[in-house]
This record gives C-alpha cells, sequence and structure tokens, in this order.
C-alpha cells in the first residue's frame, strides 16, 4: 500500500513516539522509511545601531551535526527491526517546506510524523509545521498527536 514513508524528525519526545510508529507500521506494511531531520538555522541579524551583522553560520555545523544524529538514530532502530530505511539531514529555514520537497524528491507515499499539539498562542509564536504540511502535501499525512496526561486534579475533585 505505502512503499515509501518520510519520518521527519525533530529529536523530541513526541517525535520519538511517531518514529516508533512509523518503524512499527513500515514492518507491517512492508515499506522502506526515508527519515528527515531538519536543523532549522537563524536567519542572519543586522543590528543597525552597531553596524554590525550576527553571523549564524557558526551553529550551521552544530544544527546539522545533531540533525544526522537523530537521522542516524532512528536508521539504526528502523534496521534494527528489519526496515529498510534511508536517513536524511540538511540545513533549512522551513522544515516544512524541507518536508514536502524530500517527500516529492524521494518519491515518498506517505508522510508520517508528530504534532506537539500546541494550541492558541503558543501555536501563533512557534507556527506549524504540522499544520504547513498537512496544508501542502500532495501525498497522504498520518499525524500522531502526543497522548494527553491524565488530570488527577479533577478526578479528586469529584468531576
Amino acid at each position: 500500500m505505502y512503499d515509501r514513508i518520510l519520518v521527519p524528525t525533530d529529536g523530541s519526545d513526541v517525535s520519538a513516539a511517531a518514529e516508533r510508529a512509523a518503524i512499527a507500521f513500515a514492518r507491517a506494511h512492508g515499506s522502506e522509511i526515508v527519515v528527515l531531520a531538519v536543523g532549522q538555522p537563524q536567519p542572519p541579524i543586522v543590528a543597525a545601531e552597531a553596524a554590525m551583522a550576527i553571523d549564524p553560520g557558526l551553529d550551521d555545523e552544530v544544527l546539522l551535526a545533531a540533525a544526522n544524529e537523530h537521522a542516524r538514530r532512528v536508521a539504526k532502530a528502523a534496521e534494527t527491526a528489519g526496515v529498510r530505511c534511508t536517513p536524511l539531514a540538511l540545513l533549512d529555514y522551513s522544515p516544512a517546506d524541507a518536508i514536502l520537497a524530500t517527500a516529492e524528491s524521494r518519491n515518498c507515499d506517505l508522510i508520517f510524523m508528530g504534532s506537539h499539539g500546541r494550541r492558541g498562542l503558543s501555536r501563533l509564536l512557534a507556527g506549524s509545521v504540522t499544520q504547513k504540511v498537512l496544508a501542502d502535501a500532495h501525498v497522504p499525512v498520518l499525524v500522531m498527536r502526543p497522548t494527553p496526561k491524565p488530570d488527577h486534579g479533577k478526578a479528586a475533585a469529584g468531576g
């Protein structure tokens, strides 16, 4: 049904849960995985008052090394489960655009990703990579949301 599944990761716990589920899904369906970790560099900042520019390029190596580590970790887990996996790591100012471009260039027929489930102001300020992927993807997108933590306070209060 799905031959090649793109699994974006940012190294978070939410991504890790989606990675495990994607590996199990791929194994059950005989699919291969393309795992993508995107390091998001900060745009250059120009300080007009000081007439200087801060070059974030020095951090790019660190971001790319972390992205490579995330991708290799997922590839190793996939290999252990007997699932073929191609790990990719890159830098992009827009992780959503990188996910969409990779899905297309690697001929992925499903994107399997986690969502942090941000709402309200947090979502507005942080943006939503998942929302952009859902809106613009040309292939199905399976989104795993974090499991809500039980609210023990309500049970204690009788409601």
